[in-house]
């Protein structure tokens, strides 16, 4: 199972729509779970997006911090997640698609210091004991600075781009720093514009693992709560989300197999060799 983290760059390429899209299609092995972390410091938003803010501000990764301090993370942790696997309107739930939600204000981030670290170390204990995967939507920002440990202690790292010449000259910086920082970084594509998958391999000098249909109306269910369409889960929006999630999967356990074995010692996370 694998740790996979998820970044984007200005121009809203699309990430958390495309990490929910993934999180609800995962091909899911039996007893296994999909978790997704809103871990992006300028705020999530899913809570006031697919939820339509429902359930307030009651779960979510701004209470870690106080589970944190209170020297309860690991139960605080899973305390935070929202089951997402009956959407479909199932009374049983088999509680197999989970999310933890961002913040609401950028402003929490302060206090996030200490949870970023205990995150990574929680992720890498979930998929070590549990054989869960954990998805991490780690935003524009949230591959640099305090919250960059995520990133580097991830399986993979995977940047969400659309195939637009705006979107490509504004993520070319951002891959670039992303691969000198923990190497193997790939691509997830929404198919907007004109480029194909191998010119946009040639400008960002990174491989694209998976390719994502520009579907305004499906996506919408996603990233604002839009009513949702009969067979939501055929749709080419999630076909490709179920496909792109395998090659992510695979594309994890890949790097994972050419890595050092991470090594957490007296509460620090060490880095894997690249």
């Amino acid at each position: 199972m694998a740790v996979i983290a998820l970044a984007g760059c200005s121009g809203a390429p699309g990430v958390t729509t495309s990490a929910l899209a993934l999180l609800l299609a995962w091909p899911l092995e039996p007893d296994r779970r999909m978790i997704l972390a809103e871990c992006d410091p300028d705020g999530g938003a899913v809570l006031h997006g697919l939820l339509l803010g429902q359930l307030g501000d009651r779960y979510g990764l701004r209470n870690l911090s106080v589970a944190a301090r209170k020297g309860e993370f690991g139960e605080g942790f899973w305390r935070q997640l929202i089951d997402l696997s009956g959407e479909d309107g199932r009374e049983e739930s088999p509680r197999n698609r989970l999310l933890l939600p961002g913040i609401s204000d950028p402003a929490q981030a302060a206090s996030l210091g200490p949870v970023w670290k205990a995150l990574a170390v929680t992720f890498r204990g979930i998929d070590a004991d549990y054989g869960h995967d954990v998805l991490v939507d780690v935003g524009r920002g949230g591959a640099f600075g305090p919250s960059a440990v995520l990133v580097e202690q991830a399986d993979a790292v995977v940047v969400v781009v659309r195939n637009t010449l705006r979107c490509l000259q504004a993520a070319q910086a951002r891959v670039r720093a992303l691969e000198e920082r923990v190497g193997g970084v790939g691509l997830i594509v929404i198919d907007e514009g004109p480029y194909p998958a191998g010119e946009v391999q040639r400008v960002l000098q990174v491989p694209v693992v998976a390719t994502l249909p520009y579907a305004p109306k499906e996506a919408k269910v996603l990233s604002d709560g839009a009513e949702q369409p009969r067979h939501f889960t055929r749709t080419g929006l999630m076909k490709a989300a179920r496909t792109g999630g395998a090659l992510l999967a695979q594309r994890a356990a890949v790097r994972r197999a050419r890595l050092a074995p991470r090594v957490v010692a007296g509460g620090e996370v060490a880095t894997h060799a690249r």
